[in-house]
C-alpha cells in the first residue's frame, strides 16, 4: 500500500480496505481491526431487530426441503404448523405422520392450526385463487392425514385469523410467510427467524399464533 492510499482511508471514513489488508494493518499497529474500522464490523454483524432473521426467501418454495426437514426433526419441545391449509407439508415430507407421532410420544407439543373448510372465509379465498385443488380440499387433505396419526398428542384447531399469514414454529426457530394478494402460498415470500430475545420478531409472530390458538375451535373426528 502507498501513503496516498492511507491518506484516502483517513480522509474518508466510509472507505474500507480489503479484509486481508485490514488484518495486516491492524497487526502492524498492534490493535484490532474493529478499532480501526468499526464501520466494517457493524456492516457484517447484525445488531438491530433484524438480527433474528436467518434468511429471507422471495418465494416459500425457494427454501430447501432440507431446511424444513432439519427444523422438524430437530425440534424437541414444540412444533406448530399454523398455515391455513398446511397441505404442502404432507406432499414434501415423507412419513411425516410417523415422525410427528414419534415427536408427540417423546413429549414434544405438536399443533396444527388450520382454516375451516366450511367457512365463508375459505369460500371467498377459493373464489380469489380459482384453482382446481381448492382451499377446502387442501384443508381436508390435512385433516385426513391428521386423523390417521396413531396415538394421541397431536392437536388441531380451526381458525379464520391466519388466512393471510402462515407461521411455522420449531422450538426457537420459525418460518413465516405473509401471503400476497391472490398468490398461492408457495408464491409468497418467507422469513426464517431464530429467537434471540424478548419481544423480537420471533416473539411478535409467536404471540399472534398463540392468540389464534387460544381462540381456535377444536377439530374433532
Amino acid at each position: 500500500m502507498t501513503s496516498k492510499t492511507v491518506e484516502r482511508w483517513l480522509a474518508d471514513p466510509t472507505r474500507v480496505p480489503h479484509p486481508r489488508t485490514r488484518e495486516d494493518v491492524a497487526k502492524a499497529l498492534g490493535v484490532s481491526t474493529d478499532v480501526l474500522w468499526p464501520r466494517a464490523i457493524r456492516s457484517t454483524v447484525k445488531t438491530g431487530a433484524d438480527r433474528e432473521i436467518i434468511a429471507a426467501y422471495p418465494y416459500r418454495n425457494a427454501c430447501s426441503t432440507s431446511v424444513w426437514a432439519r427444523l422438524i426433526d430437530g425440534a424437541s419441545r414444540s412444533i406448530t404448523f399454523a398455515g391455513y391449509t398446511n397441505y404442502f407439508i404432507w406432499q414434501e415430507h415423507p412419513r411425516l405422520a410417523q415422525r410427528l407421532s414419534a415427536k408427540a410420544s417423546a413429549g414434544c407439543v405438536v399443533r396444527f392450526l388450520v382454516g375451516d373448510p366450511e367457512s365463508e372465509i375459505t369460500r371467498r379465498r377459493e373464489e380469489i385463487e380459482g384453482v382446481p385443488l381448492t382451499v377446502g380440499t387442501r384443508i381436508r387433505i390435512t385433516l385426513d392425514a391428521l386423523s390417521k396419526i396413531e396415538g394421541s398428542g397431536v392437536e388441531a384447531r380451526f381458525s379464520d385469523g391466519h388466512i393471510a399469514l402462515s407461521v411455522f414454529t420449531f422450538d426457537d426457530e420459525m418460518l413465516v410467510t405473509p401471503h400476497l394478494s391472490s398468490l398461492l402460498g408457495h408464491e409468497s415470500p418467507m422469513l426464517h427467524l431464530r429467537r434471540l430475545g424478548d419481544d423480537g420478531l420471533y416473539d411478535r409472530f409467536s404471540s399472534h399464533v398463540e392468540a389464534l390458538w387460544d381462540e381456535g375451535r377444536p377439530v374433532t373426528g
